[in-house]
Order: C-alpha cells, then sequence, then structure tokens
C-alpha cells in the first residue's frame, strides 16, 4: 500500500482538451514543481506509447495575472502562442473560479479572456507583428506579399505565419505543401503555413500545417493571422468567420486586438505514472 501511495504521489496529473479538433495536454504546475525537457514533451506527444497532443501546455502562477501559460510542440520546441489552447484553458478558469473574464501571461504578452456565451470562449490574442522584423522574416520586405510563389502574407501572432490565398483550400495536398514553406529560408524561426480560400462575404476556409506539430485540425493564432491577412489584403472585412478541418471559429481584429471566439472541450483528466516519467 505504500508503494502504491508512492508512485501515485510521484505521478503527473494532466488534463486532456482540445478546441476544434486541435489537442492539448494541459499539466496545472501552480503549487509544484514541473520540469517540461523536451524528451518528456516529445513522449507525451506520441500518439501510440503516450498521450499524444498537438500542444503541451503549463500552467502556472503569475504575479497581477490569474495565471502563466507556457507552451510545447510536439517535436519538443517551445511555441509563444497558441490561441486555441489559451481558449482552452481560459474556459477551465473561469468554470473553475466563477469569473466572467480573467488574464493570462504568455511569451506573447498579457491576453485577456472572457464568456462568450453559448458555452463559447474569447481570447484576445493582442495586436498583430506586421513588420518583417517582428513576425520574424530574414531580410527587410513588405509582408503583405513575399516574394514567394504565390505572393503568401506574412504575419506575427506572437509565432510567425505564412498564409496563402487559393482557389480552393481544399485542393491543396497540405502535407506536401507545408513542409515546404515551414523551412522556407525567409523564415528563420520556421513558419505556420495555412492555405485559405474565400467562400463568401467575410467567411473563410483554412488548413493549417503547423510548425513542430504538422498537419491539424484547427489553429487558433493561424486563425487570427489568416484573418489580419485577409483584411489587410481587402478581401475580407476585419470580422469574420473561418470554417477549419475541425469546425469554425470567428475572429474579430479590434481596435484593441485580435479577438478569437470558439468552442472548447476538457475531454479528461489523468496522471503520468511514475514508472513511465522514469524511463523517459
Amino acid at each position: 500500500m505504500r508503494r502504491m501511495e508512492q508512485t501515485r504521489s510521484a505521478a503527473l496529473p494532466f488534463m486532456k482538451m482540445h478546441g476544434l479538433g486541435n489537442d492539448f495536454v494541459v499539466i496545472d504546475a501552480r503549487g509544484r514543481s514541473v520540469e517540461i525537457t523536451p524528451a518528456l514533451a516529445i513522449a507525451v506527444a506520441d500518439r501510440h506509447r503516450g498521450v499524444g497532443f498537438d500542444q503541451l501546455t503549463v500552467i502556472t502562477e503569475a504575479e497581477g495575472a490569474d495565471a502563466h501559460l507556457t507552451f510545447y510542440n510536439a517535436d519538443g520546441s517551445t511555441a509563444g502562442a497558441c490561441g486555441n489552447a489559451t481558449r482552452c484553458i481560459a474556459r477551465h478558469l473561469l468554470d473553475q473560479t466563477g469569473k466572467d473574464a480573467l488574464t493570462l501571461t504568455t511569451e506573447r504578452g498579457t491576453l485577456l479572456a472572457r464568456d462568450a456565451g453559448g458555452g463559447l470562449t474569447s481570447v484576445n490574442m493582442g495586436h498583430p507583428q506586421l513588420d518583417w522584423q517582428d513576425v520574424p522574416l530574414a531580410e527587410a520586405m513588405d509582408t503583405l506579399e513575399l516574394p514567394i510563389e504565390g505572393g503568401p502574407t506574412a504575419t506575427g501572432m506572437g509565432n510567425p505565419h505564412c498564409t496563402f490565398f487559393v482557389a480552393d483550400a481544399e485542393a491543396i495536398p497540405l502535407e506536401q505543401f507545408g513542409p515546404r514553406y515551414e523551412h522556407h529560408p525567409l523564415y528563420p524561426e520556421r513558419t505556420n503555413v495555412q492555405v485559405a480560400s474565400l467562400k463568401g462575404p467575410d467567411h473563410l476556409r483554412m488548413r493549417v500545417w503547423e510548425r513542430g506539430v504538422g498537419l491539424t485540425l484547427a489553429s487558433g493564432s493561424s486563425s487570427c493571422a489568416t484573418a489580419v491577412a485577409a483584411a489587410r489584403r481587402g478581401l475580407t472585412g476585419r470580422k469574420v468567420q473561418i470554417d477549419l478541418d475541425g469546425g469554425t471559429l470567428w475572429i474579430d481584429w479590434a481596435e484593441d486586438g485580435v479577438w478569437m471566439t470558439g468552442a472548447t472541450a476538457h475531454v479528461f483528466d489523468g496522471l503520468l505514472t511514475a514508472d513511465w516519467l522514469a524511463s523517459i
């Protein structure tokens, strides 16, 4: 019995969440010491031998805010922003605290989240980064139309984005197309790649290849970047509906930043066992 209790106390609790199929393992490290190494992130991301995720997110305390969020990709690298994970955790904390709104700090900065009603959650992802050095790109250029075949738009949302506007987003073989541009030399930190097509007034269809992850059903920061790029190019207004493989997000590029609204799900809670953690 004592061995069982010791083993359980050394286990690491986690939550599994998703936003439109963009899935996350979330570790609440408030009040405990948790070290996340690239090896641990990669092991947890393994969908056969671990849990599986698009991003791993760690919640810690934050001075002057409700919590701090740190994001890891499935390849063990870190990400400065993850919109859907932020929304998922915001929903969890709103329910946990009974608040209508809260603030979260990230590498991207301080983000405001609020209950949007009807089970939806909104997060302000901050102002887009439109200058080449802020995206960042490798050299000075106009970010509206890059000197790349297809003339994509570059946008920073705390992580870099490359958005292609095409006739039919579903016709693009993203498994081959995405990696080609994720590692393009114009993007020294690699990039998320989106293909988007116009479905109607202020209505886009978008698919995503995510840096450090691969093909994903949805991406919040990619949706924000695509909405900003579409507005800059005159394809849409500043409030748009974006249909992704996993569902729909509503983006509003407002005066105080880019607001993203959509559904979230807390799927289950689990434990990473002490024996499994010791094997990494």
